[in-house]
């Protein structure tokens, strides 16, 4: 298998495909990361988008995603598409021997993410799934926190996502609120907060799941709820509404272990709201400069997330948020949606 080599001696070329809601955090974070990184062609359907991103980072503009791929210079594709067309899109990309950075979810099907790994394991691409919340300061205490041991045993985790989307936002674009290129409140809203499930707490034993559509016209669910058993014997929730009244409420885990008890809220995993451990730390005096405020349910994490992306393809680190990594999450967004549907209780690995 050959393997692109590392970028080195220039800056990186990128790409974006999609120019809506998040492209947004992509153009701002390759605009921080300008020494390093270079946006030379933006990708949409939308006219009036593809103008907008173009004026805004001096990007070339195309219509024609596969034109894009045949004739530009670029290193890497940035995939801010409607989630049902990541797959067919990132193989392109890695049939044309581009690097792949996909926006969460990596794939509306189970098959597709695993058939993503696989095309640009065969070309010898990377790819990378965006998780920026990793990079969340207030996050990475609490990973350093688990990995030192403070909790002892963790007992109870709990995750909410209460935010709002009107109907008005469903109504935004035709794809949003299908099945085929969205999915619902788990799978799209709350996607980067089932991947602090395995990422924080460790693999996963079994979920059980309920969805419901309460009160928005579209084909997925407003509203999700999982209950999960680790194989460490943990047990914890995961509770999501699109349906808060007025505004978005929370995005926030709840940590509690035999020697330590946290909580991280805000309305974005941004606030330390309860810090608490048996024994003493140095950590703990960062706690306080580690929130942060924010009204995006985006964070701030896309420029420290693309600090690893740049690195990763320079050969100078290892990524943090691989495809394989990326397969976590949609293992367990699977799961869920077939517990939902079938009623019953589903085992991981999905795949025997």
């Amino acid at each position: 298998m050959l393997v692109v080599p590392p970028i080195v001696g220039r800056r990186i070329r990128f790409a974006l495909v999609g120019c809506g809601r998040v492209a947004q955090q992509h153009l701002r974070a390759l605009a921080h990361h300008q020494a390093e990184a270079e946006l030379v062609a933006v990708c949409d359907i939308d006219p009036e988008a593809r103008a907008a991103a173009a004026r805004a980072s001096g990007a070339r503009a195309f219509d024609d995603y596969l034109q894009l791929l045949r004739t530009a210079e670029i290193d890497a594709v940035i995939l801010a598409t409607p989630s049902g067309l990541h797959a067919e899109q990132a193989i392109l990309a890695a049939q044309h021997r581009r690097h792949v950075v996909t926006e969460k979810p990596m794939a509306t099907r189970w098959r597709d993410g695993q058939r993503m790994v696989r095309a640009c394991d065969e070309a010898g691409v990377r790819l990378f799934v965006v998780k920026q919340n990793r990079r969340n300061a207030t996050l990475q205490l609490l990973r350093r926190a688990i990995d030192a041991g403070r909790f002892g045993r963790i007992y109870n985790v709990a995750i909410n996502v209460f935010w709002q989307r009107p109907q008005s936002y469903y109504d935004s674009a035709a794809w949003r609120g299908t099945w085929e290129f969205d999915g619902g409140a788990l799978m799209n809203q709350a996607s980067h907060y089932v991947d602090l499930i395995d990422w924080l707490i460790g693999p996963v034993e079994s979920v059980f799941a309920y969805t419901a559509t309460l009160a928005r016209d579209i084909e997925v669910e407003d509203c999700g709820v999982m209950v999960i058993k680790w194989r460490s014997g943990a047990l914890g929730t995961l509770n999501v509404s699109m349906l808060t009244y007025p505004k978005n409420l929370e995005g926030s885990i709840t940590v509690l272990g035999e020697r330590g008890t946290v909580r991280i809220g805000g309305v974005a995993v941004n606030q330390i709201e309860h810090w608490e451990f048996a024994d003493p730390h140095p950590d703990d005096a960062l706690v306080g400069s580690a929130s942060y405020e924010t009204t995006s349910v985006y964070g701030h994490g896309h420029i420290a997330y693309y600090e690893n992306v740049i690195a990763a393809l320079r050969g100078t680190a290892a990524p943090e948020a691989d495809g394989r990594e990326g397969l976590k999450a949609l293992e367990l967004l699977i799961a869920a949606y077939k517990s939902a549907r079938d009623g019953v209780k589903v085992s991981l690995p999905l795949d025997l």
